[in-house]
């Protein structure tokens, strides 16, 4: 599908601020206008010219490379037109608003490889690959994305597609041509291709699940009292000083946050004011903003002292508010300063939650800690085969699953071959909008929108 864009857009697609080299971009159906306006010839394609770019009075604003490529072969699939200049702000601001008076528009965010997408040159995986790519927090996940945008997640939905396409043109035709005497509900075919179907979603399941971890990692906060260490812990997993450490309870009176790569997960640390009673306006303010961050928590690390009469079975080791951790699923137990002369493993063993022995000040059990947090993420190292992913892949997936899930159900119960068929078609439905062959405007319209300018 074509786009029928008679406007040319323009940004500057490398970052804003001073730098060696600037890339003003333009595309669009038409840019004779243009090429007189800014170089005053027609550059030749794909070939690079060194060309003064000019100005209203045919003066030079700069002197740089001029990059031409003509559709179809271009990245958004329409006319190119790239301006390579000196990546001065001023100079940079001077070229964009040159193209804008020949007729141009400012692109809007993503508008590059939203045309791409519109005119067939990469789908929605790779459209999303392509911010991935750029957002990479670690070499692991930049390599995810480059497998994306090469294909090979499309690749993998492609395959299941085919398969459920297949199937649902077996039992559509069965239904519409009865004359033909195809028993589809008891001949087996229909029930193995689902159970084949089932399978193949859970195996690419698991991979999208881990390159969304890839990507996303997840957020993991450390609660409990004050004084037990939970800054401490911040800086000795960071190995920064990002909180300030001292002997005074409820030093850290907001949160605190830091990023760290466990091969190539990120962890996103969330530090937290202590949970105690108390009667300062900042401090309770703190502890409230600890509370949000607990419930949105991926996993929370319950900081409690070593060094003082502890009891993970009572309710004195808890502050009475945050009684509800003793129930939380996502709770693991670190007990800090285990270095304190005398201190014993013994009461560690009384918990129904992980228990975590750790010293922050010295280092010791912070490697076991990451693994238990990776553990508890359900992640492994990434393959050769990981691909980037979002959730929203995974959700699609699940819908997808459930459906055949359905239609597995209706086989073996009803035995209603119209409502199979219903089933099999919301499913492939569902598998479609990965890749974008099923999508609403307003999913293209949120996921554009969190590209910058310039792509």
């Amino acid at each position: 599908m074509l786009v029928n864009s008679s406007d040319v857009i323009a940004a500057l697609i490398t970052p804003p601020g001073r730098g060696g080299v600037g890339i003003v971009r333009l595309s669009g159906s038409n840019l004779e206008h243009f090429f007189d306006g800014l170089l005053g010839f027609i550059p030749t394609p794909r070939y690079a010219h060194y060309q003064p770019f000019l100005a209203a009075d045919r003066e030079a604003m700069d002197w740089g490379i001029v990059l031409y490529f003509p559709a179809p072969d271009s990245y958004t699939g329409e006319h190119v037109l790239e301006l390579q200049g000196h990546g001065g702000p001023v100079v940079m601001d001077c070229l964009l608003r040159r193209a804008i008076e020949l007729g141009a528009r400012q692109a809007r965010p993503g508008e590059f490889s939203e045309r791409a997408f519109l005119n067939g040159k990469m789908d929605l995986t790779q459209v999303e690959a392509v911010a991935d790519l750029i957002d990479a927090g670690s070499e692991q996940a930049a390599r995810g994305a480059i497998k994306t945008l090469q294909g090979q997640f499309s690749r993998r939905v492609t395959q299941v597609l085919e398969q459920l396409i297949e199937l649902r043109v077996y039992v559509e035709a069965a239904i519409d041509f009865p004359e033909e005497e195809i028993d589809f509900l008891s001949d087996g075919k229909v029930e193995a291709g689902l159970l084949g179907l089932n399978n193949t979603l859970q195996e690419l399941l698991a991979s999208v699940s881990q390159g969304a971890l890839l990507r996303e990692g997840i957020s993991v906060v450390i609660a409990g009292k004050p004084n037990a260490g939970k800054s401490s812990l911040l800086n000795a997993l960071s190995g920064l000083d990002s909180a300030i450490v001292t002997e005074v309870p409820g030093t850290t009176r907001d949160v605190l946050r830091e990023q760290i790569i466990i091969d190539g997960m990120p962890l996103h640390i969330i530090d937290t004011a202590g949970l105690r009673a108390t009667e300062d306006v900042v401090e309770r303010k703190g502890i409230e903003r600890a509370e949000d961050e607990i419930k949105r928590a991926d996993q929370i690390l319950f900081l409690v002292d070593a060094s003082m009469d502890f009891d993970l079975s009572a309710d004195n080791t808890f502050p009475q508010a945050e009684a509800y951790f003793r129930q939380a699923e996502n709770l693991t137990f670190v007990l800090n300063k285990t270095d304190t002369p005398g201190y014993s493993s013994f009461q560690a063993q009384q918990s129904k939650h992980p228990v975590i022995e750790i010293s922050a000040r010295t280092g010791s059990g912070l490697d076991e800690l990451k693994q238990h947090l990776k553990k508890c993420a359900g992640y492994v190292s990434a393959g050769e085969g990981l691909f980037s992913a979002r959730r929203r892949h995974i959700s699609a997936l699940n819908e997808t699953q459930a459906s055949i899930a359905q239609a597995l159900k209706q086989l073996l119960g009803a035995g209603a071959g119209e409502l199979i068929a219903e089933d099999l078609k919301q499913a492939q439905q569902m598998l479609g909008t990965i890749t974008g062959d099923y999508t609403s405007d307003d999913l293209l319209g949120e996921i554009f929108s969190s590209f910058c300018i310039g792509k």
